[in-house]
């Protein structure tokens, strides 16, 4: 799949090289919301078990903000994601990280991948493009439509294509320490994902795995929701020529029709909380009761958590939240398989 005559270029060598290591030197962990709107509990939920994974295991915890998409983001929404997050009392290492800043390095490596005949172009319609490249939930796996075609890469009709990771045969696999093992057959499962938009903007499938491989990161936590996603970016970190990260997809915070909360739906976050008359101490203690780490009615700072799960007689300390983590995301999903397909 790689012409052998275009190797991968120095200065993207030695930055993934620099990020194996800073891997190797520890834990790192990250959050990594999009500032679309306010955080709901669910994003609350997920920070603070990121957090704690990598506290946990005595690693660094970085705060990344995915802002490529800039038609979705609100004004304000990132200073409140910030002041949430504090207010909460889950402090990250040093400097925020945007990837609106990182843009050049994503350029970078698809103008790489493109020269070295892993992409090709996609014309299929922006409604298919739509269902396939959703990061969130299951989605249909690509047909290869274009893949046999001429690889023109100008605009059509006024239209320029999305470009495409060829995917060879073969499984990807990855670490998983919550939800289902991960190992998910490419072409018959995956498919060929895209990697830059048609509208010009870096994928997220893309973007997240340059991250993941630069930044170090050594953990990633998230909603199991998003574990159908993750051999997507497991296909591009292995085009790069580097090993995935460790993932923990965790459960879901879920309203009353069993349906994942999200942003666009208004979910309710920080404000409503505290509308309730919840402080700092009495969130957090909520949060964690909802992951079945303490007693309902608990309160407590995201500190206090942390050090009384560090004494939990459970050897490796990660390791301490991960039996009711497992439960709660087996339920989760045999309730989802079960439930009717409409």
């Amino acid at each position: 799949m790689i012409d052998p005559a275009k190797p991968l270029p120095d200065h993207l060598v030695r930055l993934f090289e620099a990020g194996l290591r800073r891997r190797r030197q520890g834990p790192m962990g990250r959050y990594a919301p999009s500032p679309t709107g306010p955080l709901h509990r669910g994003n609350l939920s997920t920070a603070l078990l990121s957090w704690l994974v990598t506290r946990l295991q005595g690693g660094e915890w970085l705060l990344r903000i995915d802002d490529l998409d800039r038609p979705r983001n609100r004004p304000g929404a990132l200073e409140a994601i910030v002041a949430d997050l504090g207010w909460l009392g889950l402090s990250w290492d040093g400097p925020l990280v945007l990837q609106s800043e990182r843009r050049g390095l994503y350029a970078s490596t698809l103008s790489w991948l493109r020269r070295s005949g892993a992409l090709y172009p996609c014309r299929c319609s922006r409604r298919l493009l739509a269902d396939i490249s959703a990061p969130h939930g299951a989605f249909a796996v690509y047909p290869g439509t274009c893949a046999g075609l001429d690889p023109t890469w100008g605009p059509i009709g006024g239209r320029l294509p999305s470009w495409r990771l060829r995917l060879p045969p073969g499984r990807l696999g990855w670490q998983e320490q919550l939800a289902a093992a991960g190992d998910l057959d490419g072409p018959n499962q995956v498919g060929d994902v895209v990697l830059r938009r048609a509208d010009g903007l870096v994928a997220y499938h893309l973007a997240t795995a340059v991250d993941e491989l630069s930044l170090g990161i050594s953990d990633v936590v998230r909603g199991h929701d998003l574990w159908p996603a993750t051999a997507a970016q497991v296909a591009v970190m292995a085009v790069l020529g580097a090993p995935a990260p460790t993932y923990w997809h965790g459960p879901l915070v879920l309203d009353g029709s069993g349906q994942r909360l999200a942003k666009r739906n208004g979910a309710a976050g920080v404000s409503a909380l505290r509308a309730q008359g919840l402080d700092g101490p009495g969130v957090v203690g909520l949060l964690a009761a909802e992951l079945d780490l303490v007693e309902r009615g608990s309160r407590l700072s995201a500190a206090e958590l942390l050090a009384e799960l560090k004494i939990r007689p459970m050897g490796h300390q990660a390791l301490t939240i991960q039996a009711p983590l497992q439960r709660l995301v087996t339920d989760q999903m045999a309730a989802q398989l079960a439930a009717p397909q409409i």
